[in-house]
């Protein structure tokens, strides 16, 4: 008997956002927020800075969590986020911008909170989101079994593989603690994006005898 209609199944395996232009117009725009804060920052005497900072284990610092990201030091170190950011963010749109935001916000938080627990000092800047992108795109293929996604991690971690020292205490003026919770967030959503694609997607089809009779 004829095998019944299939379901269509929600590809889990994608390498690059189902729409690059609106991934790629998200990414310019937040590019281009962080660089406006900046401006504002310098020209406000670092006002923005001290207002937004990650303030650890004070009540007060609590709303850095939200803010520090969008915030930095100067412009030396807004810039050298500035490609890491465009290329993860980007990649990190694979599964719609939908799932991006979720995913981004769990890795903001998360790297917020271990930065706030555990951080001798204020913090602020993005690369703890970035950490938890590029952790993300290095664990998603794993998860969700994915010969393209795991690819895609080998040629990451071949180019930028050497960041992953930043989760380690090295330079006192790096926040290794932004960095390893960012990553570990990173991991976390991984998993759970897997989870998720594959109760969407469902079983895999049945498949037929040879003789071509239903059971």
């Amino acid at each position: 008997m004829a095998a019944p209609a299939s379901t269509p199944r929600r590809p889990i395996a994608r390498v690059l956002p189902p729409s690059p232009r609106t991934a790629a117009a998200i990414m310019l725009l937040f590019t281009a927020f962080l660089y406006l804060a900046e401006v504002v920052d310098q020209a406000s005497g670092n006002a923005l800075d001290y207002a937004g900072v990650i303030v650890p284990r004070s009540v007060d610092g609590l709303t850095g969590i939200i803010t520090a990201p969008l915030l930095h030091g100067s412009w030396d170190h807004l810039i050298s986020n500035t490609l890491p950011f465009l290329v993860f963010g980007f990649l990190a749109m694979a599964g719609g911008t939908a799932q991006w935001f979720m995913v981004t916000a769990l890795i903001w938080v998360t790297s917020g909170i271990g930065v706030w627990l555990i951080s001798p000092a204020p913090v602020l800047g993005v690369s703890g989101v970035i950490f938890g992108w590029f952790l993300f795109l290095l664990a998603r293929g794993f998860f969700a079994r994915s010969l393209r996604q795991i690819l895609v991690a080998v040629v990451l971690f071949a180019i930028y593989g050497g960041i992953l020292w930043g989760v380690l205490p090295s330079n006192p003026m790096v926040s290794w603690q932004a960095h390893l919770f960012g990553a570990l967030g990173g991991l976390l959503a991984a998993s759970i994006v897997a989870k998720a694609d594959r109760r969407v997607a469902g079983p895999p089809p049945p498949v037929l005898n040879g003789g071509g009779l239903g059971a």
